[in-house]
């Protein structure tokens, strides 16, 4: 039996709610879990205060042989360093760039200079 811990979906629409869970590999996201260890809220805006996981059950089924979803590999290095993004202010507002001048501006002032040069030249031949 392949056994993973994986995130189990509940709550409401548009408001969603995870259960950290170890499962079958083989069973719907929705399904019947052997055991749940955790649970994850998006909701709450503390970003430390998000997860709550049984690190002890997690290091466990690690050693027999369950795998974690990526998901959950993430959520559980974070707890275990303690490393949260900060919702920091954005990065400040760039200048804007200065447009260059069209192309047509340049060649009209570059043209005369050309014309004055092949003038003398045609009327010499």
């Amino acid at each position: 039996m392949a056994v993973r811990i994986r995130l189990k979906r509940i709550g409401r629409t548009h408001r969603p709610f995870y259960r950290i869970c170890v499962m079958d590999s083989r069973v719907h996201r929705e399904g019947k879990a052997i055991e749940e260890i955790g649970w994850y809220d998006t909701s709450v805006p503390d970003k430390s205060k998000r997860v709550n996981v049984q690190l002890d059950r997690v290091d466990y089924w690690v050693s027999v042989g369950a795998s974690l979803s990526d998901r959950v590999a993430n959520l559980v290095k974070k707890v275990k360093t303690n490393k949260w993004t900060k919702g920091g202010a954005p990065a400040p507002a760039q200048a804007p760039k200065i447009p260059e001048p069209p192309a047509e501006e340049a060649a009209a002032t570059e043209a005369p200079a050309e014309s004055a040069e092949a003038a003398p030249a045609e009327s010499e031949g």
